[in-house]
């Protein structure tokens, strides 16, 4: 064959298959299907959300309603409206803190009547957050039982219910049956498989950025038309071309594979607040050496995330165990270090920025030292050091 056309041909190929790999690629971008906010984004206008419809393809947008037994959010009703103004399909969900199947009933009572208030529209979903301590501590069969429970009393108020949950804890806390779920998973790598495809959604960010508004989102593809309500939008984004440009460039920017999952050297003294097992690896399906009580001393050495979690490693007299300190979002805090703290109790109506002023912090400095951002959820009863 003659070395100009073998040439010519090679480069030929070679263009195919980065076009190929770019198609590829692109194909595998996570939508913005759809977004969650709470009190910690602050107001929201109409004119955010039609930005976010216009400029990246957001379909749905599902609020934050309650928590527990008693915090309402204070921006419940003006998003429920402002995200209806925009023409975009509305959605609520209720941060659990139930741990019996008594408690669950009681939520779903207080976080339905919540809805109702909020003008959360019949037919809506009203999913269930779990992944606080409180489901940490039962077993797989107890949160089944509590979800149910929830669930069936949130449809006498009109609305659909479903589970929200991180993967870790997919299928080993708790069951998320197929084509139900809405499952956390990142970081997303672009040119990698899509997440929990078998479910209604999948949050693959917790930092996305919208044109116009402050700070970081949660974002979710969805898989189903359970979050739109089997209906198709009646308004369409104005420039698609500006959609496709914009979930390409979020996929991009902000999601690179995590270089936080080795061993690193850490050696401190913790002592639990809670029971916490300890185990023979860093996964949730190791076997168990022990459950260490709360208030136990544990000296470790080093620290890793891995599966979703981060977790430590304590010496032994015959090796080495493994336990939780909380999952890879620092949502929760499982322990806390011997060293002496001042804590401040979180009052409803508070925020990063009400507790910041008045410890004399920064919210970012607030939010780093308590292993957060200030993106993160804070609720009524929680403890944050100040100092």
């Amino acid at each position: 064959m003659n070395k100009h056309n073998l040439k010519a041909l090679i480069l030929m190929a070679g263009a195919i298959f980065m076009a190929f790999l770019m198609v590829n690629v692109t194909s595998q971008a996570a939508r913005m299907d759809m977004v969650d906010v709470s009190n910690n984004n602050g107001y929201m206008s109409t004119a955010e959300y039609v930005s976010m419809r216009n400029e990246f393809g957001v379909k749905a947008v599902t609020v934050k309603i309650s928590e527990g037994g008693t915090y309402k959010d204070p921006y419940a009703a003006s998003n429920i409206a402002n995200v209806q103004a925009a023409g975009l399909y509305i959605n609520g969900y209720h941060f659990a803190r139930y741990a019996t199947k008594a408690q669950a009933i009681a939520e779903a009572d207080f976080a339905g009547r919540t809805a109702k208030a909020a003008r959360l529209p019949v037919g809506a979903v009203l999913a269930t957050d779990v992944e606080a301590e409180e489901q940490n501590n039962q077993s797989k069969a107890t949160n089944d039982r509590n979800n149910v429970a929830f669930m069936q009393e949130i449809q006498k108020f009109g609305y659909r219910a479903d589970i929200y949950t991180s993967g870790s804890w997919a299928n080993n806390k708790m069951t998320i049956k197929g084509k139900t779920g809405w499952i956390a998973g990142y970081p997303f790598v672009p040119a990698g498989k899509k997440w929990y495809t078998n479910n209604n959604a999948w949050q693959w960010s917790g930092s996305a950025h919208f044109r116009i508004s402050y700070g970081g989102f949660d974002v979710s593809q969805l898989y189903t038309d359970y979050y739109t309500a089997g209906q198709k939008s009646t308004v369409k984004p104005t420039n698609k071309n500006a959609v496709k440009a914009n979930n390409q460039a979020a996929n991009k920017h902000t999601y690179k594979p995590s270089a936080s999952a080795k061993w690193v050297k850490e050696t401190k003294t913790y002592t639990l607040k809670t029971a916490v097992k300890l185990r023979t690896g860093v996964s949730t399906s190791s076997s168990v050496v022990a459950i260490l009580p709360a208030g136990t001393t544990v000296k470790t050495d080093q620290a890793i995330i891995k599966g979703g979690y981060r977790w430590v490693r304590q010496p032994r007299f015959n090796g080495y165990g493994y336990l939780v300190t909380g999952p890879t979002s620092n949502s929760l805090e499982y322990v806390k270090t011997g060293v002496s703290h001042t804590y401040y109790t979180v009052k409803s109506g508070d925020s990063w920025w009400t507790i910041a002023k008045r410890s004399g912090l920064s919210m970012t400095a607030l939010a780093n030292q308590n292993g957060k951002t200030i993106y993160t959820t804070i609720y009524p009863g929680q403890r944050l050091v100040v100092r």
